[in-house]
């Protein structure tokens, strides 16, 4: 359950990361200040929320799927595979009506690459086992 929680808290971490350096990904809210916590940290921690069961559930079926084109680009289709995972995300999050918006296939590229940055660092930093 601690690595769960963990988990959650660092994607979390590493989502608002991506919406913060990225304008392609933002959620709905306030723009500044202690406005802007109190409307978007609950969305924040459901599109995590989200983000850990897709992680869970849908990207090993994918990743299998995709032996093939991982092989052929040496691994760098995984980085496409988690901007589309990022997208599915957002898609998601927009049938909740939670208010997490990616714009576009390039900003899911670098917000995947971002998170993808941000959560190895965090799960260094902490230690999760998982």
């Amino acid at each position: 359950m601690l690595a769960f929680l963990s988990r959650w808290a660092i994607t979390a971490a590493a989502l608002a990361v991506a919406a913060q350096l990225l304008d392609g990904i933002w959620f709905e809210g306030a723009d500044a200040g202690r406005a802007e916590l109190e409307d978007k940290i609950l969305p924040l921690l459901l599109v995590a929320l989200i983000s850990c069961v897709v992680t869970a559930w849908v990207k090993p079926v994918l990743t299998f799927l995709s032996i093939p084109f991982i092989l052929v680009t040496l691994g760098l289709f995984l980085v496409i595979l988690n901007a589309l995972l990022l997208r599915f995300t957002a898609w998601l999050a927009g049938l909740v009506d939670i208010g997490f918006h990616v714009s576009g296939f390039w900003a899911a590229f670098w917000g995947s690459i971002i998170i993808s940055i941000t959560t190895w660092f965090l799960d260094a930093l902490v230690g999760v086992d998982d």
